[in-house]
């Protein structure tokens, strides 16, 4: 049963991520601006600056994404967008955390759940 447990605890974590509309609103802004990066990188013919849309819209933990990735002339140079994408999408669900812990802080009181 320690699955169970850890699955609890993850949940209980991350609650505050999409239990109210500021931060589902904010995850969603992070979502379209990695597609839209997606898209500028894999399907469009230049890609420019479509990486700096994720990482504002991820700061300031973006920018941490941002630093791990290796440059695209190295010899882990495929590994660079998926990295990117994967810490940014991270990046995004820790700031929606804290937007949700923050929205719980400052919202009117309302009755505590029993659970």
């Amino acid at each position: 049963m320690p699955n169970t447990a850890r699955s609890t605890r993850l949940r209980a974590i991350l609650a505050p991520a999409f239990d109210n509309w500021a931060s589902r609103a904010y995850l969603a802004a992070v979502a379209a601006s990695l597609g839209v990066f997606l898209y500028a990188v894999y399907v469009s013919s230049d890609a420019g600056f479509a990486g700096i849309w994720p990482t504002m819209t991820t700061a300031p933990l973006g920018i941490v994404a941002l630093l791990v990735t290796p440059e695209a002339d190295s010899s882990l140079g495929w590994l660079s967008t998926p990295l990117f994408t994967a810490g940014t999408a991270l990046a995004g669900l820790a700031n929606a955390t804290l937007l949700g812990l923050f929205a719980r802080k400052f919202s009117p009181s309302r009755t505590p759940d029993p659970a």
